[in-house]
Parts: C-alpha cells; sequence; structure tokens
C-alpha cells in the first residue's frame, strides 16, 4: 500500500487524479456478489417483506422468483440472522395458489394469539401479504414453528378486493392503546387504514391521500410506526410510501410523512413528504416488527436497486441486493423533524483491518490499497468546510472511476457513475446522481461515512439526516481512492478506512 499526502493547491485549481500504474484485474458478475448486503442465493429478488423479529432472529422474507434472474412469479424467499448480517437461508415460505402470486406484505408475532392460530408453545408468525391474480386481495398465512414452516388461512383472502386496480402491500403493527391490528395498504395514488382484532376481519377506518404532494406514479410499500423525538418525551408516527415513479433522480424512490395517529386516522404535520434517501438505489423499504423494547431500535432494510433498470443490471446467477440495515432516528430542527438513517452497529463486528490517519490533512490518496482492492470497506472522516467550498472523493482504477462531491458552495452532495464501469445497459445509469439538501452547521464541520461493497456505494453524512445510496459495475477492479478539498487549509480528519471483505461469503 502507498499513502500519499497530496500538497494543497489553490481554491478552484482542478483536482488531478494520481499517476496510476497498475495491473488490471477483471472482473465478472461472480465477482459482484457483496460481503455484508444480503442477496439471495440464486435468481432473482426485489421487496424486502415481512421484516420480524422472534426470539433472537430478524426474519426477511423478500419479493422472489425461482426460476429466473428477471422478475417473474413472484414467491416469498426467506432468510433469519441473529445479528442482521450472517444470514441462513430457509426454503421458500410462500408461494403462489388460485387466488395469485405472492405480492409483498408484512409479518408479526402474535404473542397474545389474537388469530385463534396458535398450536403448541410457540406464538404464531402472522404473514400478512398481496395475492395478485384477478384482483388484488390480502390474505394471511401463519407458522407455529418459529417460521420454518407457513400455512395459509383456510378463508382467505381476510380483505377482498372492492374495485381498486392496484390494492397490495399491506404493513401491519399492533395498536396496543386500543388493542386492535392497523393495516396500511394502498390504493393507487393513496393509502387506506383498516383495523382488526384477530387479524382476520378487517374493518375500514380511514384514508390518507397524498394529494398535490404525489410526486408521481402509484404508491406501493407503506410502513407506519411510531418513534419518539430525539431527546424529549415526544413521540410521533412516520408514514413512509414507496412511489413507482417520480424519485428525485429519475425511477422509484421512497416519501416519508412526519404526523399523528390515532388508530383510525393519519394527519401529516406538513403537507409536503421528505425524500427519504437522495440516491437512485433504495426503493421498497421497510422496518422491523416486534424489535424488543429493550433494544429499542426501529431498523430499516430496503431494495438496493431502481425499477428503471432492475431488470438489466449485470447479474450471473443472482440479481438483486439489499441495503445495509439502518436504525432510524426521528430528530426535530424547530417546528421541523426529520428521519436520520445510520448503519446499525452490529456491523462493526465484522471490520477487520484498519487504516487510520490522525493528522489534518487536505488530501489523501490511497493507492494499490488492499481493503480497497476488496471492494467491500467502510470509510468515514470529518470534513472542516470553513476554509473549503467543497470535497472530491474518487474512487477508481486507471480506466474508471466513481466520484462523490460534497459541494458546500452550491448546497448540494453528487455521485457521477459515468466513468464507473458498465454503463451500458441503461442509457441513463450515466446521469449525475444529486442531492439538492447539503448544509453544515456552525462549527463548519460534517461528518461523513460510506459505505462500499463491490458494487454499491452508501454515503451517510450529518450523522444520517443526509443519505445516498447508488449502484455501479467496474469492469476492473478498483485499487486506489483519492480525496480532496478544494482550499488551501486542512480538511480531513479523523480518517480511517476499514475491512469487511471478510465478512460473509455464499
Amino acid at each position: 500500500m502507498v499513502i500519499y499526502l497530496l500538497p494543497s493547491c489553490k481554491k478552484g485549481d482542478p483536482i488531478i487524479k494520481p499517476v496510476i500504474t497498475d495491473t488490471l484485474v477483471t472482473l465478472s458478475g461472480s465477482d459482484y456478489r457483496p460481503a455484508y448486503h444480503f442477496t439471495p442465493p440464486s435468481e432473482w429478488m426485489n421487496d424486502p417483506n415481512g421484516l420480524v423479529f422472534y426470539k433472537g432472529e430478524f426474519h426477511l422474507f423478500y419479493q422472489y422468483n425461482p426460476g429466473d434472474i428477471i422478475w417473474g412469479p413472484m414467491n416469498w424467499g426467506h432468510a433469519v440472522s441473529t445479528d442482521l448480517f450472517n444470514w441462513q437461508d430457509l426454503p421458500i415460505a410462500l408461494i403462489p395458489d388460485n387466488l395469485g402470486t405472492i405480492f409483498s406484505g408484512s409479518a408479526v408475532v402474535d404473542s397474545s394469539n389474537t388469530s385463534g392460530l396458535k398450536a403448541g408453545n410457540e406464538s404464531p408468525l402472522i404473514s400478512i401479504f398481496t395475492e395478485n391474480g384477478n384482483q388484488q386481495v390480502q390474505s394471511i398465512a401463519y407458522s407455529n414453528d418459529r417460521g420454518r414452516s407457513w400455512t395459509k388461512f383456510a378463508n382467505n383472502p381476510v380483505l377482498p378486493n372492492t374495485g381498486y386496480p392496484n390494492f397490495r402491500d399491506p404493513k401491519v403493527i399492533w395498536f396496543p392503546n386500543e388493542n386492535k391490528w392497523i393495516m396500511a395498504v394502498t390504493i393507487g395514488t393513496s393509502i387506506n387504514f383498516y383495523s382488526s382484532i384477530d387479524l382476520k376481519r378487517w374493518t375500514y377506518e380511514s384514508n390518507f391521500s397524498l394529494g398535490s404532494s404525489l410526486q408521481g406514479g402509484v404508491c406501493e410499500c407503506p410502513d407506519l410506526f411510531q418513534l419518539p423525538v430525539s431527546g424529549t418525551n415526544l413521540k410521533k408516527w412516520v408514514l413512509m410510501i414507496s412511489l413507482s415513479t417520480g424519485a428525485p433522480n429519475g425511477g422509484t424512490g421512497i416519501e416519508y410523512f412526519i404526523g399523528d395517529f390515532d388508530g383510525k386516522t393519519f394527519t401529516a404535520s406538513t403537507t409536503t413528504p421528505s425524500w427519504l434517501d437522495y440516491g437512485t438505489d433504495n426503493y421498497a423499504g421497510a422496518t422491523y416488527n416486534d424489535i424488543p423494547a429493550s433494544d429499542g431500535r426501529r431498523i430499516f432494510i430496503g431494495w438496493m436497486n431502481n425499477w428503471n433498470y432492475a431488470g438489466v443490471i449485470p447479474a450471473s446467477n443472482w440479481r438483486s441486493t439489499m441495503t445495509v440495515p439502518r436504525a432510524i432516528t426521528l430528530v426535530q430542527n424547530g417546528p421541523n423533524y426529520g428521519l436520520s438513517f445510520n448503519p446499525v452497529t452490529e456491523l462493526e463486528n465484522y471490520k477487520t483491518q484498519s487504516t487510520s490517519i490522525s493528522q489534518s490533512q487536505n488530501s489523501i490518496s490511497l493507492t494499490n490499497n488492499s481493503i480497497i482492492k476488496s471492494g467491500s470497506y467502510e470509510l468515514s472522516l470529518t470534513a472542516d468546510f470553513s476554509q473549503s467550498d467543497s470535497l472530491q472523493f474518487i474512487v477508481g482504477n486507471s480506466k474508471e472511476n466513481l466520484v462523490v462531491v460534497f459541494d458546500k458552495k452550491h448546497g448540494k452532495v453528487s455521485i457521477d457513475r459515468s466513468n464507473s464501469g458498465n454503463i451500458s445497459f441503461y442509457n441513463s445509469f450515466r446521469n449525475l446522481i444529486v442531492c439538492p439538501i447539503f448544509t453544515v452547521g456552525t462549527d463548519q464541520k460534517v461528518d461523513i461515512q460510506m459505505l462500499f461493497d463491490k458494487t454499491s456505494v452508501e454515503v451517510f453524512w450529518n450523522n444520517g439526516l443526509g443519505i445516498m445510496t447508488a449502484q455501479y459495475f467496474p469492469y476492473y477492479q478498483y485499487n486506489y481512492i483519492q480525496i480532496k478539498g478544494s482550499g488551501t487549509a486542512s480538511l480531513i480528519s479523523n480518517f480511517k478506512i476499514s475491512d469487511l471483505s471478510n465478512s460473509l461469503k455464499r
């Protein structure tokens, strides 16, 4: 490994890549499987489904086509983990039947046996899902062996369709104030709420319409949960909604509203939603039910893809990846509320070797670095923008690079993957990805964290209030990184890069 500490340059000077003489290592589809992000053992995967915690296990179900690496007849794939990273693949949980294929949904622990479906000593796990046949309807299935086998309810559907062309993706939670279950389900461009005391009979409660705030497409994969406002005794409700088109950088994305929910009606604090992630590749995200109060976290996982190009991204015998699991915090700034997302702390257990530079620098370049060559690592630093207008990250090889820029002057963060490798499969994959919201505090310092894993980068800043997620597909192994500010003063401190390549392998 060679570490270059680059000399300062004048403000406005172009940032020059270090001269790299390398032996290019060609990558193939099999080299694209990440080390610490969830992927299916084979074939096609999309939305995370049925996220539920029970007796020390995180269950991850997912939309799965077991017959091809493109979207097709949907089943529920299934895996479990004790730490959200080391996953054990289990048999397919739900398969199509006479009501249709198995679309997205959720799962709960029915600890009080409200459904009456308990048999044995375990609390029943109940999955609630859309069946996509002649109409989209909501059905349930149950497991009395900790999710290892599933039986569909004999009297499905539990919520028939009353005329909606798009009626899907039920998220069910327990509402303890009234001892009842609540279901949020999409109906095109709005959300219906239903209630039940037994998960089998559902009563309509209200509708939440996005109205003029709808950014595009139809609503999918709603998620409803309550969070405490950080540092206060106040609690607010969050409603997340995935949109099939209209995201800030094209294609699919996730919005959220902060508000109140009384067991019947969701009331948003503002009429304008916030985008959850300004990258291109975070969709259909969901959060875990039934995490113990002793843990207290609300944990999110999204599908790391975009329907604009999901079916054509480079692949070998499998296609698609989930985001890193992220813990959500609700914060308040004046009258406004916002969500911060940060990788769950369990990721720390999988770091092996690290490289750190303690002294402050204006520029750092690491060449022929074994950690970077692995493609799976975490990079973190503190940037002081008091005398610099921008900070640029370049990771790549002598032919390709991925560029991330924090631009204080113009108030934005961008990811440029136009020269990142294979971009031929979708014309707009080369487009600059921009988050138009980047501000620095009074001390001008910003903590930045980036997670790289073979073909993805997840960028977090301002303690996770800003996030961007994007895929890229190098033809050749990346082997260097350069970080440089626009000013002449020391900008970078607390630099650390940590290897995550030996975490998990299929």
